[in-house]
């Protein structure tokens, strides 16, 4: 009985089922069971231990006391089920089909199964799109391969390219963590478009009745480049002029300061070195006092000088004496009779008296005829129930008598 046009041949079925059975073989190591994925890294982890002590133990393969022992840190009630789904699924086989046997082989097809896997969690199939374009383009320059089989591949280049468009367009529209996640499928994307291009190009060339297949394709790469760009615009973007992408993005500082402890946010600007906002200032102050300044206006240009020489300065122009004396009291009185003291002793005070202290302190060690000097160290003390809030280690000491 000849088989009709909608049932399937014995031929049909058998190929089938060996598709079906390298697809299981590769991704055994990953299946909960015979029909869904693992939720938990560990059960890939027994799965990666026990396939590489197939590979050590060379042809005699292992015993099931001897996988055991491999798998020891792992739970009874874990390993079993393993064992139970590699086995199900082709993964682990017996050495001889036969009833009570005691050894077992790993096939060579789950072990290239999670090679690829681990690929595809370093890049997100970046790599593996290089060496599918380059695999391509040496069928293309095979005199052997047929026009049907390019058809094949150029159908499935683009359909991926149109997947991962839609995947990069849907990444640039969502939020920009999880566009900082999916980063790397961003990198090459140059090379990976000049490739496409050139394998579009030899196509066409060899099989010009191709050319509706080969127009899908240029379609996918084009939409492919387009949408790689956009993503790569924005993620450039959130990474401000540094075009640094290990800086967290805005909204999550933003996240972080509405749910902080005053505690947290302290610590995160320990030991950074920078002049803090005066705390007596009301934001709206500041807000208003940069509203109310003085605009930049263009430069002057300067008067013409007089023709009769410069006389110099006038003897009446001398320096203050008055304030610098006061500068000198102010200064003595902080030392006592030292050398010098710790600016943390200083300005252990209130703080609306101590900024005006550490004001006539810089002021002497600016002074250029009184002999004292400020000098600070790197590092920045955190206070927050302290006055002042930050804090510089420092010393004031006199240079001279």
């Amino acid at each position: 009985m000849s088989p009709t046009n909608d049932a399937p041949s014995l031929d049909d079925v058998l190929v089938g089922e060996a598709v079906l059975g390298v697809y299981r073989q590769m991704f055994a190591a990953l299946a909960r069971d015979s029909g869904a994925v693992v939720d938990d890294p560990e059960m890939v982890d027994v799965a990666e231990t026990l396939l590489a002590a197939f590979a050590d133990a060379g042809e005699e393969g292992l015993s099931r006391e001897q996988m055991r022992y491999v798998c020891r840190r792992y739970p009874t009630e874990v390993f079993e089920n393993r064992l139970r789904v590699l086995k199900g699924l082709g993964a682990i086989r017996e050495v001889f089909p036969k009833p009570n046997q005691l050894r077992y082989r790993a096939s060579f097809t789950s072990v290239v199964g999670l090679m690829f896997v681990r690929r595809m969690m370093l890049d997100g199939g970046q790599s593996e799109m290089h060496r599918l374009l380059a695999l391509e383009q040496l069928n293309v320059a095979d005199p052997r391969m047929t026009a049907e089989q390019a058809r094949a591949g150029a159908e499935g280049l683009a359909r991926a390219f149109r997947l991962w468009s839609v995947e990069l367009v849907t990444l640039t529209n969502g939020t920009i963590e999880e566009l900082r996640e999916q980063a790397p499928k961003l990198w090459g994307t140059e090379e990976i478009l000049q490739r496409a291009e050139r394998l579009h190009g030899a196509i066409l060339r060899r099989w010009p009745q191709l050319d509706r297949t080969c127009t899908d394709l240029r379609a996918a790469i084009y939409a492919y480049g387009d949408a790689s760009r956009r993503a790569a615009a924005r993620l450039s973007d959130s990474a401000g002029t540094t075009r640094n992408l290990t800086l967290l993005p805005p909204e999550t500082w933003r996240t972080f300061a509405r749910t902080a402890s005053r505690e947290e946010l302290a610590a995160v600007l320990d030991g950074f070195v920078f002049d803090a906002p005066a705390p007596w200032h009301e934001p709206a102050a500041v807000v208003t006092a940069v509203e109310d300044g003085p605009r930049t206006t263009p430069p002057r240009p300067a008067p013409p000088r007089p023709s009769v020489p410069d006389p110099g300065l006038s003897e009446d122009a001398a320096s203050d004496d008055a304030a610098a004396e006061r500068l000198r009291v102010v200064a003595e009185q902080v030392l006592r009779g030292r050398e010098r003291v710790a600016v943390e002793e200083v300005l252990d005070q209130d703080w609306t008296a101590a900024r005006r202290l550490l004001a006539d302190l810089s002021s002497a060690h600016l002074h250029p005829e009184l002999p004292y000097r400020l000098v600070w160290s790197d590092g920045l003390a955190t206070r927050p129930d302290g006055s002042p809030t930050w804090l510089s280690p420092g010393v004031f000491e006199r240079t001279g008598p």
